[in-house]
């Protein structure tokens, strides 16, 4: 069976695939009964007494039951004059609400920015009468007027070429922008999948930020790329599914059984968010969301820890959800989910953040601008803005070819910029200031590459023999290292007077062991006074030295670790050094801006970082068995000048060294770079420097799954899939495969090709595709070959790539669960993790208590 188009068995609910983490939904724990409470002989219980007591003064009109929830603002009700509640203080709901809505009324009773309690109560049937807008006082009119909402419909369109865009014409209310803007620009996102259009509607929603909101830029940054800070801080909103059902059964009056009928139909959260929403009706709006308050609300929601924490989050979600309106609910609801589903990702935020800078400079220099035709300016002069508006109704297709030749080679060098800056300093935080400050002139002067901010890695290109190699590097010099079988971490550190300041930015394991490490080498050289280094952190025997597997170093603990007690030990094997000795300072701000001298080795060529890391650190052994401690190492290596052989011989020790592979480096740049040919990718060029986010062929990788002939294939058979996302919108991605179980006579799951939870559609076993992985690792969840290897645990394969269609066999002539075993026994359980392209976090400073009322699922099968 092929990988087949999606479309072939269409589903009306087909949606995108739910990811596990506690920012997603989940839907087996989406629906849960919303929980009340309320201290007897408050106000908020003394009020709703009254209100039960006296319902029928709220509104003077004949009985017609209400069908939807009354919203009652406890601040604004006078407790000693008990006479009526006033109409403007009360929402109320469509009368031509539908069935979903629950009979009878509820009440939600809210003081100042929190929601006090929802009691449900069956009030005299009751409308509103025509005069209750009359009944409104000065003070209430007055206060509606100030915060008066923009309609959507004032918004001119962003999806439009830059230059013709004026971002002086949309409207606004005040200094801060109103997050209907933002809402704007995404739902013009989510209508169009081209990448020129995506990249105008950014651009120009960011100019029009820089124009007349200048203060919500960097929120507005951070909330259109689906984020709350820079990607190193460890913040996480940790909202459960069932607080933002509460949230939704609070201010809709939906049971959830109705919300569950709308999520069924739709599948997004937003959407029944939404439908949810769209029949209450409000006769005091509440004062609009501003971009900078919803991104400060979300900040409140991370802040929330200890006992109590779940409800302080959902008293802000239903704020939130009570102030929003039309596609704001929407779009609230999928920034809670961190699921916001319109293709904005880094690389597009980052050109149209260059784009926005050039062609619209901020305030603070646009006096100082000098109009020039110079090509390479990094801003647009207003001439040629006009020059290209008045071309594009005229014939002169040469002229404005030119023109517009100069507007890219601007874009170009302004992209480039931004993208180098933020690769060495990935933190809107302080980009985004000082795009506001000074425009894009001096920006890498000004947000250079600072210890404790860490720098996007360097990637290697894979390749599939030594041949290819050797064909790529000709006669080009390069060094061979171990892959090792660990985890990829990033040293920060630096010595300010006798204070210590180091960070381990990897992948969600602490290591208070190596931060130790790292202090000894302060102590053991002399004038040192901070560093970057690259390394691989590796499980390993703290007797003998022998490498472990990364399952072993994956059961290090990963919150509140202390060095007493750290049970696995580790060893550093460090390949490169980026800064070295930069005069740091400032004692109190270890990442500081402007307070030291560079001493970046990014520009120098691998041999020469390589010297300099072997020249400023020495190998550190401990071989005491009463205490574990961090041990450092150089990663092994062996040089091209050995010959051929010798490397092929150093391939072999690596793998029975439990390594997944080789990196090649070339030692130093060639004199002449070949220029790039046709079809060849962009970042093909022979540099041996190093370069942030970039998978250069200066560094190659040659993995032992990559190579032909050096591992087992299976044979397994498709039984599941997944609707695809993205660019796979249109296809089953991932496949779900099994083994045959000859005993059961049907097969058993053993992998996927990516994450999940369940398939969303099962495939009648017909079909047996030749797979090959990196290596077979046990699972806590696979059930293929358990009782085989253990009684708790199966065994999955990492990496799984399809080969081919095995038409010669039928499913029972698929792979066993006992030849997988004999594979895996044949490995030693050697396990392929890869783990060098992912985000590279604090973890000393990430949160050690993260609130969350759902359940945690495994990802893997």
């Amino acid at each position: 069976m092929s990988k087949r188009n999606a479309t072939s068995t269409p589903s009306p609910t087909k949606k995108k695939r739910s990811k596990l983490n506690s920012n997603q939904f989940q839907l087996d724990h989406f629906f849960s009964s919303p929980e009340s409470s309320r201290a007897p002989g408050s106000k908020v219980d003394t009020l709703l007494q009254f209100v039960q007591g006296s319902s029928t003064q709220l509104v003077n009109t004949k009985h017609a039951e209400l069908a939807g929830p009354l919203i009652i603002d406890v601040d604004a009700f006078d407790l000693e004059n008990q006479t009526t509640i006033q109409p403007q203080l009360l929402t109320l709901p469509d009368p031509n609400s539908d069935d979903l809505m629950k009979k009878g009324s509820s009440i939600l009773l809210t003081s100042g920015n929190e929601v006090e309690t929802r009691q449900h109560v069956t009030l005299p049937n009751s409308t509103p009468s025509g005069n209750l807008k009359k009944d409104f006082s000065t003070r209430q009119v007055g206060e509606r007027e100030a915060h008066q909402h923009i309609n959507p419909d004032e918004f001119s369109s962003v999806n439009v070429d830059p230059i013709d865009y004026e971002p002086e014409q949309q409207p606004s209310r005040s200094s801060d922008a109103p997050y209907t803007l933002l809402v704007h620009a995404l739902l013009s996102l989510s209508q169009t999948r081209s990448r020129i259009a995506i990249i105008n509607i950014l651009t120009n929603v960011l100019r029009t930020f820089i124009v007349k909101h200048p203060a919500s830029l960097l929120p507005a940054v951070y909330l259109l790329s689906n984020s709350l800070g820079p990607s190193f801080v460890a913040i996480e909103l940790g909202l459960g599914s069932s607080i933002i059902s509460r949230s939704l059964q609070q201010i809709s009056g939906l049971s959830g059984a109705a919300l569950k009928k709308l999520y069924n139909t739709s599948g997004d959260p937003g959407d029944v968010a939404y439908a949810a929403k769209f029949n209450i009706r409000t006769l005091i709006p509440h004062p609009p969301l501003s971009v900078p308050y919803v991104y400060q609300s979300m900040l409140k929601i991370c802040a929330c820890r200890g006992q109590g924490a779940a409800k302080e989050k959902q008293k802000i979600v239903e704020k939130l959800l009570l102030a929003a309106t039309g596609e704001e609910v929407r779009y609230l609801t999928r920034t809670l989910c961190q699921n916001l589903r319109v293709g904005a990702v880094r690389t597009s935020i980052l050109t149209a953040l260059a784009r926005a800078f050039a062609l619209t400079p901020p305030a603070s220099i646009k006096d100082r601008i000098i109009e020039t035709n110079a090509v390479g300016s990094l801003h647009v002069p207003p001439t040629l803005i006009s020059e290209l508006r008045s071309q594009v109704a005229s014939s002169k297709g040469k002229t404005r070819d030119l023109t517009q030749e100069r507007l890219s080679t601007t874009f170009k060098l302004a992209e480039n910029l931004i993208k180098q800056v933020y690769v060495k300093h990935p933190s809107y935080d302080q980009i985004i200031p000082a795009l506001l400050d000074n425009g894009l002139d001096t920006l890498a002067e000004r947000v250079p590459m600072t210890v404790g901010i860490p720098i996007h890695p360097m990637l290697g290109s894979p390749t599939r023999s030594l041949d290819e190699i050797y064909h790529r590097l000709g006669d080009l010099h390069f060094s061979a290292e171990f892959k090792y079988d660990g985890q990829r971490a990033q040293i920060h550190a630096s010595k300010i007077g006798q204070d210590y300041h180091i960070k381990i930015f990897s992948q969600r394991l602490q290591y208070p062991d190596i931060i130790n490490l790292a202090q000894t080498m302060f102590e053991e050289r002399e004038g040192m006074s901070s560093f970057i280094m690259d390394a691989e952190v590796v499980a390993i025997d703290p007797i003998s030295g022998e490498l472990k597997s990364f399952q072993e170093l994956s059961g290090r603990a990963r919150k509140d670790v202390n060095l007493k007690d750290v049970r696995i030990a580790v060893c550093v094997f460090a390949f490169d050094l980026m800064y070295l000795n930069g005069n740091v300072k400032s004692s109190l701000q270890f990442c500081a801006l402007s307070n030291f001298k560079q001493q970046s080795l990014l520009d120098q060529s691998f041999r020469e970082r390589r010297k300099a890391l072997r020249q400023n650190f020495s190998v550190r052994r401990s071989l005491e068995s009463s205490t574990i401690m961090a041990q450092f190492d150089f990663v092994k290596s062996c040089e091209s000048e050995s010959g051929r052989e010798s490397i092929e011989d150093f391939m072999s020790s690596a793998i029975e060294n439990r390594c997944e592979g080789l990196m090649i480096k070339i030692l130093n740049s060639p004199n002449a770079i070949e220029p790039v040919k046709e079809k060849q990718s962009r970042q093909m060029s022979l540099l041996s420097t190093y370069e942030p986010d970039v998978r250069a062929s200066g560094w190659l990788k040659l993995k032992k799954d990559y190579i032909e002939g050096m591992g087992d294939s299976l044979d397994l058979i498709p039984v599941g899939a997944w609707y695809g996302n993205g660019r796979k919108a249109q296809w089953w991605s991932p496949v779900l495969l099994a083994l045959w179980n000859p005993e059961a006579g049907r097969p058993v799951a053993v992998c996927k090709c990516m994450s999940g939870f369940k398939p969303d559609v099962y495939f009648k076993p017909r079909e047996v595709w030749e797979i090959r992985g990196a290596d077979i690792t046990e699972s806590p969840v696979s059930v293929a070959a358990r009782g085989i290897v253990s009684s708790s645990r199966g065994l999955g394969l990492r990496f799984p790539r399809f080969i081919r269609i095995r038409d010669d066999m039928h499913i029972e002539m698929a792979s066993t669960p006992s030849f997988l075993a004999e594979i895996w026994r044949g490995q030693q359980g050697k396990i392929d993790a890869g783990n060098d392209d992912g985000d590279l976090v604090d973890v000393q400073n990430e949160s050690s208590e993260v609130e969350d009322d759902s359940e945690e699922e495994d990802d893997s099968i």
